[in-house]
């Protein structure tokens, strides 16, 4: 297919959505691109074409639906659950790749049984891939940042430090250049020595007061949107950071975590068995991690033919709990992937917490395998 094309599998996933009881919603191809540029993550923030209106907002061409999906959901008031199904072109800046390509997917919003959706969402992207890939082998790799998130809770890491780990969880380079800083910690530099003394000696009031006198002769206070004390705070908070650092026990724990990978199916007992080995308090997460599986089980879900990666993570910053990705049994390129995205709805503006989990389906990708395989059966493509 071009790019241009509708793939010709498409109305085989549109039954699917509907015997799913997903509505199928249509979202603008024009977007505002705040709620992108500040939840999306850095990955898709720099593949976004930008564009802005007359009055000077931006907006950009919709870079995938999740997000788009979700406002339509807030602006319509809709009650929860709900399931939302969509097919339409996304577009992003692709190393060797259409810029403008299909996805599909379905979005869960309000579902309360977490375990059950999330088991929902991996059947459903795998049920679906079988379906427009008959005899196709599927690989999928699951990863938790809920499981992660509570091992670095549970090593009494600073607030601070916890939130930079979390953020940086699925990037591998990110993950290990912060943990060598936590190794070696660095002193802040830059600093003013009437700042450095003020900061070394915790004389927080003396220290707001200097900003203060050092904003309004130079002028900067009127245009300041921090104030002293909000200046001082921050820069007592980087140094904190900047000056912590993990013990080497700790630090091997975590790495050691993060290692990490084995079939779904003993994924429990490894978390079961780290948390005792390392004496941390992992109950709540293991539990939901627990759930889940038996979610799947009951499915009827081959869990030893799925892997569990502890490090593994989605490019994309909304993720909060469970993620997953689908490939070709020997491929590379992901076909299907999705997780949990707790937090989301609530930042773009649902006056309540809505829970939801959801996938999208990469069809270009999809195609790409179709017509292969029409070419090794000798079928006209």
């Amino acid at each position: 297919m071009t790019r241009y094309d509708l793939p010709d599998f498409a109305p085989d996933l549109l039954a699917a959505f509907a015997t799913r009881r997903a509505e199928r919603v249509h979202t603008p191809v024009i977007q505002p691109a705040d709620p992108f540029l500040d939840m999306a993550g850095e990955d898709l923030r720099r593949r976004i074409f930008l564009t802005a209106s007359e009055t000077g907002t931006s907006l950009c061409l919709r870079p995938e639906f999740t997000i788009p999906v979700c406002l339509r959901h807030i602006e319509t008031a809709t009650g929860t659950p709900k399931r939302y199904a969509y097919l339409g072109e996304v577009f992003r800046q692709r190393r060797g790749g259409a810029e403008e390509f299909y996805q599909a997917g379905i979005e869960d919003l309000g579902e309360r049984d977490v375990a059950s959706a999330d088991a929902r969402a991996i059947v459903d992207a795998m049920d679906m891939l079988r379906l427009v890939l008959p005899g196709q082998g599927l690989s999928l790799t699951l990863g938790d940042q809920a499981v992660f998130e509570a091992v670095v809770a549970a090593l009494g890491l600073p607030a601070g430090w916890q939130k930079r780990l979390i953020h940086a969880f699925g990037d591998v380079g990110h993950l290990e250049a912060l943990l060598d800083r936590l190794a070696r910690p660095q002193p802040v530099t830059g600093l003013a020595p009437e700042i450095e003394a003020l900061l070394s000696a915790e004389r927080q009031d003396d220290l707001i007061a200097r900003l203060e006198r050092r904003m309004e002769e130079t002028g900067y206070s009127t245009n300041a949107s921090r104030s002293p004390a909000e200046i001082a705070r921050r820069l007592t908070e980087k140094r904190a950071l900047a000056e912590t650092r993990l013990d080497g026990s700790a630090l091997l724990l975590l790495r050691e975590f993060l290692t990490l990978r084995l079939p779904l199916a003993e994924a429990s007992a490894a978390l079961a068995g780290f948390a005792d080995a390392a004496d941390l308090k992992l109950g709540p997460a293991i539990a939901a991690f627990d759930a889940r599986l038996a979610a799947l089980s009951n499915a009827g879900t081959d869990l030893s033919a799925m892997t569990y990666r502890a490090a593994f993570g989605r490019p994309l910053d909304y993720y909060t709990g469970m993620v997953f990705e689908i490939v070709a049994s020997g491929g590379a390129e992901v076909l299907a992937g999705g997780g949990r995205f707790d937090r989301l709805m609530t930042l773009l503006g649902a006056q309540s917490h809505i829970p939801a989990v959801g996938f999208s389906l990469w069809l270009d990708r999809i195609e790409a395998l179709r017509e292969a395989a029409k070419g090794r059966t000798g079928e006209p493509a």
